[in-house]
């Protein structure tokens, strides 16, 4: 799942290659995590329940706990990719550590009315195990020398999508080619219309 539809009310995007990414774009280009409606869209549209999970028992608390361990997981994300360990960097190192302690959900294994095995969670998931499940992915990120050296941050204007880059060569610009690419595709063709117009005489220009 890439990006939102018009019948999609939460216009979450999953694209970055990472759990833990796609939770820094939901601050992007407003913030989604408002509520615990569009908290459990992104929960589940992320993969940390299987489909059909119920989450009824979240409650208003949830967002704000996913919105502060997004915070500390862009601060790591982007010091790394400055090259840089501002000031809270351990403090921020520490509270990440902290939020990968707790036990993710346990998984097992049903059975559907046919006979077909599907995964399920042992119980309701609580909100510490699933930041577990993305605070555990942004360590793996973070201390896999591999996956840490494709990080890159969209090169379309003004998005500070971060994204890990596992295209051949390494050559991906864009968080979306369909989104930032195709603005900059549109762009491009803007400025060599405006220019052959330009440069065409008898025009006036005003």
């Amino acid at each position: 799942m890439a990006l939102g539809t018009a019948t999609d009310p939460y216009e979450l995007r999953f694209d970055a290659g990472r759990s833990c990414l796609d939770l820094l774009a939901t601050s992007h280009p407003h913030e989604h995590l408002v509520g615990v409606a569009p908290l459990c869209a992104w929960i589940r549209g992320a993969g940390l329940v299987p489909p059909g999970t119920a989450l009824t028992h979240a409650d208003p608390s949830w967002p704000a706990a996913f919105r502060e361990l997004r915070s500390v997981v862009d601060r790591l994300v982007r010091g790394w990719l400055a090259r840089s360990h501002p000031g809270p960097y351990d403090v921020d190192l520490a509270r990440l550590n902290e939020a990968a302690r707790a036990a993710p959900p346990v998984p097992r294994a049903g059975r559907e009315e046919d006979g077909t095995l599907v995964r399920e969670l042992d119980g309701p998931p609580e909100c510490a195990a699933l930041l577990a499940v993305v605070a555990r992915d942004a360590v793996e990120l973070l201390t896999d020398p591999g996956a840490r050296s494709g990080l890159r941050q969209c090169e379309g204007d003004n998005c500070p999508i971060v994204y890990v880059d596992t295209s051949r060569g390494r050559r991906r610009r864009w968080c979306s080619s369909e989104v930032c690419g195709n603005r900059e595709r549109v762009a491009r063709h803007r400025r060599r219309a405006a220019l052959a117009r330009a440069q065409l005489p008898g025009i006036r220009h005003l």
